[in-house]
């Protein structure tokens, strides 16, 4: 007659399923710290990229832009670099400098399509969810998601950052104009001067590379070169090309090119 082995006591029993409950608990709780973590640093981006906002917003109404109308530039174009530059250009031609204040814009936008061929797998598959993931694919979401570890960890960093900086940077744009608008003529404050400061720290954290710094050297020649002879607007354009060319050829520079670091609204 066989001789059947006694099972595991109830006691047994509980302990083991007291055990897995206590993994269980135990993973969950590492994904939380890990998600809390992402979702801090998305936010902390967004704060410090949404205080530029302000600046801008009170520039463009010294430009001769309406309140709405620099609210629905922050709201539809969503590039703090092109901002800058397309309100720089126009303060400084008027009207008549607006096709290269356009052009200027998009050479600095860009940027924001090679970010979208790096967060294109993070994102993943969905017509809507990539359209949203578009409108913000910026500095500061791609460099948060792109230095996270895990896939999760990724998406959701770069869902944070982009709704952080999108809400903050709309918010703070509403509240220079409004500022602006109260205040008159901005230069008297010396606003004036803001976005070429403000361009001024974008830039600063960059010059970490040869190559970069040498890109940098030369649009500025160039740019200032060409600002007392051609008319508003062009020597943007004409540094811009050569930023291109002299970045395009890498003469300085290592093959592995790198995100802009996180908290630079661009």
């Amino acid at each position: 007659m066989a001789r059947t082995e006694p099972g595991p006591s109830e006691d047994d029993q509980a302990a083991d399923d007291q055990a897995a409950d206590d993994q269980a608990v135990s993973r969950a709780s590492r994904w939380n710290t890990d998600d809390l973590a992402t979702a801090r640093k998305g936010v902390a981006v967004g704060l410090a990229a949404a205080a530029y906002g302000i600046s801008y917003g009170a520039l463009a109404v010294a430009a001769g832009l309406d309140v709405w109308q620099t609210c629905v530039m922050s709201l539809l174009m969503f590039t703090g670099g092109s901002q800058f530059a397309l309100v720089g250009v126009i303060a400084t031609g008027g009207v008549a400098a607006g096709p290269a204040a356009i052009a200027s814009a998009a050479i600095l936008g860009i940027r924001n399509g090679i970010y979208g061929i790096r967060v294109a797998p993070i994102i993943g598959a969905g017509r809507w969810r990539r359209f949203a993931a578009a409108w913000v694919t910026i500095d500061e979401s791609s460099a948060v998601a792109t230095s996270q570890p895990t896939l999760r960890s990724q998406r959701l960093g770069f869902w944070v950052t982009a709704l952080s900086v999108f809400i903050g940077w709309n918010l703070t744009s509403l509240l220079g104009a409004l500022i602006g608008n109260a205040l008159g003529d901005v230069r008297v404050y010396g606003l004036d001067a803001a976005a070429a400061a403000a361009f001024l720290g974008l830039l600063w954290p960059r010059l970490r590379q040869l190559q970069t710094i040498a890109v940098a050297a030369a649009a500025a020649v160039i740019a200032a070169a060409t600002t007392p002879v051609l008319i508003p607007g062009l020597p943007v354009l004409v540094a811009g090309i050569v930023a291109v060319i002299v970045g395009g050829f890498n003469w300085f520079g290592s093959p592995s090119p790198q995100l802009d670091p996180p908290g630079i609204p661009t």
